[in-house]
């Protein structure tokens, strides 16, 4: 599955528990977006979470 090229950010896995106990696998994924970025003067794409996106370590281009 994607991972955030910036901080390794991946899915998580875990259960859905019901009131009568019964659990189902249940995986949650990052919301990761193909984002222009550049990268060392060039533009690159990469695959990059929101939350990197929103806290401005990626440097989109225009």
């Amino acid at each position: 599955m994607a991972k955030c090229a910036i901080c390794g950010k991946g899915p998580s896995f875990g259960h859905n528990v019901s009131h009568a106990n019964n659990k189902t696998a249940k995986v949650w994924r990052p919301n990761i977006q193909r984002v222009k970025t550049i990268q060392g003067g060039t533009v690159r794409h990469l695959r990059v979470c929101t939350q990197c996106i929103k806290s401005g370590r990626v440097v989109k281009s225009v």
